[in-house]
């Protein structure tokens, strides 16, 4: 019984988070409540795994709280921008050049876990190489997709502080063994963005037939975007600042690394080092933060909701029972592979699931199985974040990708179809790499 209901609830928030119609937050906190009641708990019991699973999160969520801050103000105070202008100014006019630079110029941008403000930075800027020079613009959203996906292996990215939630993990060393997939990442995809460039140079001369009308089209929001960012950005910038703030920056990222202190203390330090450094002026402080405060508690709301969907759902023995009754339906064979399994279908899975849906609902079940034969949940974390994050970017359930969409004027439709089968195949190979190295 205890399965059926944990199935049910499940079910019901993954088809609540696929239909749109409510918040994350909504489905996460209402129906595992209900569920709880029908499984004949009591209030009180309730609001008991409702504490242990809050407590679990607090760390992540106050992680995340400060480094959407931190990264933020550091890329209002232009500590990005003279790399990213120097990869523009040397990519212009090379097939070849343009697409390695729209890799690393989407990697910097994505530093600020944002995958909102990394496209309003890279296709205004790098629209017009690419029709210049007649370069299909869905390679553009292709190239930056997967970039900033990499990139969102970041602690203070999604997918890593849902699974650490999952967990109950510190999320900073949830990361350090993926910096190498990064790395590893980065580097095949200047691979492949160098062989994309050149099947593109081949296919120019055939495409004669570059749709002139829906780039002119585009324009106004380009030239919108641009116009807007740059008035805003003009009066946040802080050039005289730049050494300073960039040794502030490597500092927090450094003592992250090492792990000395927790991850949400030296956000938080970096913060409030950053403000006054850049913005003596108090109301500026305050505005600093409430522009950047919007991402950050709607991450944290959605952590701290996981964290409650999470407790109860452990604390009534669901997704234990869950897990018991699986093993005794799957195969033998195949259960002690199921999260690589999964892991090999990840992007796929990214046009079904909501990323909420996928590392709140299917990792949990997935770990506790495979766990029962020997598996890690470290191991079951990576190869379900592996093989699904590289999709990030291709998924109808990403709003920023629609923003992107918006901005160079393309199609979802199109996108998918130009940009599934290339990501879905990086995916497998990364995933591939890192079950090689000993990552999963």
């Amino acid at each position: 019984m205890l399965s059926l209901i944990g199935l049910l609830t499940i079910v019901v928030i993954v088809g609540l988070l696929i239909s749109n119609k409510i918040t994350p937050i909504v489905a996460l906190v209402l129906v595992p409540i209900v569920a709880a009641f029908v499984a004949g708990f009591s209030f009180a019991e309730i609001g008991d795994f409702f504490n242990s699973g809050i407590e679990s999160v607090m760390s992540v969520v106050i992680m995340f709280i400060f480094a959407i801050l931190f990264f933020g103000i550091m890329q209002d105070v232009g500590l990005f921008d003279p790399l990213i202008n120097k990869m523009i100014a040397v990519s212009r006019g090379n097939v070849i050049a343009v697409a390695v630079g729209t890799v690393l110029i989407a990697a910097v941008a994505q530093l600020d876990g944002s995958g909102a403000s990394t496209f309003l930075i890279t296709i205004p800027a790098l629209l017009p190489l690419y029709k210049r020079l007649k370069m299909n613009p869905y390679l553009l959203l292709l190239l930056v997709g997967t970039s900033a996906s990499i990139m969102n292996m970041l602690p203070w990215g999604g997918p890593l502080g849902r699974t650490a939630a999952v967990l109950g993990v510190d999320v900073t060393e949830l990361w350090r063994p993926l910096i190498k997939v990064q790395v590893i990442g980065l580097v095949l995809l200047i691979g492949l963005a160098v062989l994309l460039a050149i099947r593109e140079k081949r296919l120019i001369a055939k495409r004669g037939d570059f749709n002139e009308e829906l780039y002119e089209e585009a324009q106004p929001l380009v030239k919108g975007a641009q116009d807007e960012a740059s008035l805003k950005a003009a009066s946040l910038r802080r050039p005289k600042l730049l050494w300073v703030n960039t040794l502030l920056a490597i500092a927090v990222i450094g003592i992250l690394v090492w792990g000395i202190i927790p991850a949400g203390f030296a956000f938080m330090i970096g913060v409030s080092l950053a403000l006054p450094l850049n913005y003596p002026n108090m109301k500026d402080q305050m505005d600093r933060i409430k522009d950047h405060a919007p991402n950050a508690l709607l991450m944290a709301a959605i952590i701290l909701a996981a964290g409650s969907f999470l407790g109860i759902l452990n604390g009534t023995l669901m997704l234990d029972s869950i897990a018991n009754d699986l093993v005794k339906i799957l195969p033998a064979f195949v259960i002690p592979y199921l999260h690589i399994i999964i892991g090999f279908l990840g992007v796929p899975f990214d046009l079904l699931l909501s990323t909420d849906a996928y590392y709140f609902a299917l990792f949990p079940i997935v770990e506790q199985v495979v766990t029962e034969f020997g598996v890690s949940s470290l191991s079951a974390a990576y190869a379900m974040i592996i093989g699904n994050i590289i999709g990030t970017f291709v998924s109808p359930f990403s709003p920023a990708l629609w923003l992107a969409l918006g901005l160079a004027g393309l199609e979802m439709g199109r996108h998918i179809r130009y940009s599934l089968p290339i990501m879905w195949g990086f995916s497998i190979v990364l995933l591939g790499i890192s079950i090689l190295i000993g990552v999963v």
